[in-house]
């Protein structure tokens, strides 16, 4: 066999493939350069830990998949068993085939199309075939390392036995260097997602679990392990997120004998994968990522490499207004057009009716289930409202929540057995409703059967808001553990309903934020970040949502004045600012507000505009601020040029002025031009005096290393008051 090294960006992974077991990762981080042939031997016995008592009699390394039999007293990467025995596993490498096409190491090889899916052009990709004839299976191994330094592994197990095997975990692992001594993720709750929480790294395993059937509003996007006072633009970075929209598993391993690990999988429940003969079972992704320039590093990586997907939406991020917190569920034509004759006033260009058209739907009590147009309600169907809506140049969406069934629905009357559940009990009930089991040939037919219908059946529906508003909580399909094959029946939906219709956008949402995975967003154009429209909680949800994605996936709307979900009351200018950096939109009853606000609302959303190429396709950079309550974010475009950043104001400091804030990202060698935005709006200022520079129209050009590294003395902004300032080259 060989030993492989693989280059793409700032990345290196070298692996050990000489055997006899499976492949050791020697290193995935840094780039090591065009190392010559004989220092890949050298590296790798460099990096061989010695034998020390008390232990295994030879050195014991870390395989491509952990194992007992290789000395590993970890969390196991397999565990499974058939009828109590083949429960341990000793892996023998079969075939190593490496295809990288730019060089680095390895040996070409014919690569398939399902294998190339994953990488995108310019990836290097390596497959590992192993067996243990004894236990009777066979493992596969997928590797690929994108163009933008973006890792992901798949493992592939198949059952060679002649009798069944369960599988009860398949977890992914890489190592990562013990430099990397503090460990950052997310948790949150409904309204509240996205919330960071951070620790040094002790030994022992950092466990994130999600039990929901859905990803979840707790679950971390990204485990990131990092050198001592990592922030968002210093400090070395590992991190790893686990792409699948069921049960899941992410895991930080630090074992006293010296390994640290990241992974994660799919979370099984007893029983619900069996594998009879021949068949095989495959882990979710795991996308690992590795950045020297602290978490934006990170962010840069993946916006890169998602910009790059086939799927990525290519054009114009349309402005959308949602009539949710407009109507709710008081639907009335005359009413819903005078809304998206105001729509159509401020710039919007797409326009969404909410909850509430079908049949029995005037409150969440009922309904769910029966994909019909209410004849009640809408007498002559949707078509006028969308003919309406198009009239003005709007693109027109409908919100569906295809997954749930209200136990008051006609479906559920006449298919109670249509539902996820234990033997012989339904669920709690959640939100009023219940689980449809898209497993059940007959139940996955009729939704996708009634879907179609209502798509075709309407001239200009451009775009579906695909809710998912309940856990699922005792997740049974045919007596059996549910979630995995719910799961996948859920992916194979949204690809059958884009297959029949080409161009069709669908919106991730999940009472908010509680489906954001990158599974999910292979099949769908952008997520609801969080039902959430408080500009103040926005910031922060806004912000660690882009840590994984870039800001044109992100749902980002001006709210009301007042929030409905938590009552605060803020500026139009403030909620302006917190909705302008991801896909831009409008959650607000417009049809009654004043001119003057009409107005302004118009100038926000051309402003937005305006900077839409910019805000969708440039790097987006995080300040660490020293004060708490000062947080600075922006995007910068890829060639230096132009840049936008926004200055918020969370709370009043301890610092009457707060110090200067530093503006990252850009051309040291460069000049620069300052200001705000000409003709918007200004925020409320504590202060007498504006500083200097602001105080001029012209505002202040200096350079990029300046402004890097010094920053701008900023005004004294009032709580929950934000700055924004556009940044043009000047020569």
């Amino acid at each position: 066999m060989t030993i492989v090294h693989l280059r793409r960006a700032r990345t290196s992974l070298v692996l050990d493939a000489r055997g006899p077991g499976l492949p050791r990762v020697v290193h995935w981080g840094a780039d090591l350069g065009p190392l010559p042939a004989g220092d890949l031997p050298a590296l790798v016995a460099a990096t061989v830990p010695p034998v020390v008592p008390s232990s295994f009699d030879a050195p014991t390394v870390l395989s491509l998949l952990p194992e007992a039999s290789a000395g590993w007293s970890g969390r196991p990467g397999l565990a499974g068993h058939r009828d109590g025995r083949d429960w341990s596993t000793a892996f023998r490498l079969d075939t190593l085939d490496v295809d990288d096409p730019r060089g680095g190491g390895g040996e070409a090889a014919r690569v398939s199309e399902r294998e190339r899916d994953h990488g995108g052009a310019g990836a290097a990709r390596v497959t590992v075939r192993a067996a243990d004839p004894g236990a009777g299976l066979s493992l596969t191994v997928e590797i690929t390392l994108s163009a933008a330094g973006l890792l992901t592994v798949r493992h592939r197990l198949r059952n060679d036995g002649d009798r069944p095997y369960e599988v009860r975990e398949l977890t992914p692992v890489l190592p990562v260097p013990a430099v990397a001594t503090e460990l950052l993720d997310l948790t949150g709750r409904w309204c509240r997602e996205r919330a960071p929480q951070r620790h040094p790294w002790p030994m022992g395993a950092w466990v994130r679990e999600g039990r929901h059937g859905r990803t979840g509003h707790d679950a971390t996007l990204l485990l990131v392990a990092g050198t001592p006072g990592f922030g968002f633009g210093h400090g070395e970075t590992w991190a790893v997120h686990t792409a699948w929209s069921g049960d899941h598993v992410t895991v930080a391993e630090r074992r006293p004998t010296g390994e640290a690990t990241l992974g994660g999988g799919e979370l099984l429940t007893p029983g619900e994968v069996l594998l009879g003969p021949g068949e095989e079972y495959a882990t979710p992704l795991l996308y690992a990522v590795h950045s020297a320039d602290g978490l934006d590093g990170l962010s840069d990586v993946l916006h890169t490499h998602l910009r790059a997907r086939p799927e990525h939406p290519r054009g114009p991020r349309p402005v959308t207004l949602n009539v949710w917190e407009a109507v709710y569920f008081d639907h009335d034509l005359d009413r819903l057009k005078g809304l998206a004759d105001r729509a159509a006033e401020v710039g919007v260009e797409r326009f969404v009716l909410d909850d509430g058209w079908f049949r029995g739907r005037r409150h969440d009590r009922a309904g769910l289930g029966d994909w019909w147009v209410d004849d009640d309600v809408w007498p002559d169907g949707l078509q006028p409202l969308i003919d309406h809506v198009r009239r003005h140049g709007m693109q027109f969406g409908l919100w569906v929540e295809p997954e749930m069934v209200n136990p008051d629905s006609d479906l559920f009357r006449a298919h109670p057995d249509w539902v996820l559940q234990a033997p012989g009990r339904l669920p709690p009930e959640w939100r009023h409703q219940q689980v449809l089991d898209l497993a059940h040939p007959d139940a996955y037919a009729h939704l996708l059967d009634r879907l179609d219908a209502v798509l075709r059946e309407h001239d200009g529906i451009a775009y579906l808001k695909w809710d998912h508003n309940r856990d699922l909580t005792e997740a049974g399909h045919a007596g059996r553990p549910g979630v995995h094959t719910q799961t996948v029946a859920v992916y194979r939906l949204l690809d059958e309903l884009r297959a029949r219709h080409p161009g069709l956008e669908i919106e991730s949402c999940s009472s908010g934020g509680a489906r954001v995975d990158l599974e999910i967003l292979r099949r769908t154009d952008r997520v609801w970040a969080s039902d959430c429209n408080d500009a103040l909680e926005r910031l922060s949800i806004q912000r660690w949502t882009g840590l994984l994605l870039p800001p044109e996936l992100i749902g980002t709307h001006i709210g009301p004045e007042r929030s409905h979900t938590t009552h605060r009351v803020h500026d139009l200018g403030f909620r302006a600012v917190t909705a302008l950096f991801g896909h831009h939109g409008i959650e607000w009853d417009i049809s009654g507000i004043s001119a003057t606000e009409r107005i302004e609302l118009a100038a926000w959303v051309a402003l937005h505009k305006r900077l839409r190429p910019l805000l969708h396709g440039g790097r987006v950079v995080r300040v660490d601020h020293p004060d708490p309550a000062v947080q600075a974010h922006g995007v910068v475009a890829h060639d230096s040029s132009h840049a936008v950043y926004a200055v918020s104001r969370l709370a009043t400091s301890a610092a009457q002025v707060p110090g200067p804030v530093r503006l990252p990202g850009l051309d040291p060698t460069r000049r620069y031009l300052v200001r705000p935005p000409a003709g918007m709006p200004e925020p409320a200022l504590l202060e007498l005096a504006p500083p200097g520079w602001l105080a001029s129209d012209g505002g202040v050009t200096l350079s990029g290393s300046v402004l890097g590294s010094v920053g701008l003395q900023l005004p004294a902004l009032h709580p929950e008051q934000a700055l924004l300032l556009e940044v043009t080259a000047a020569d």
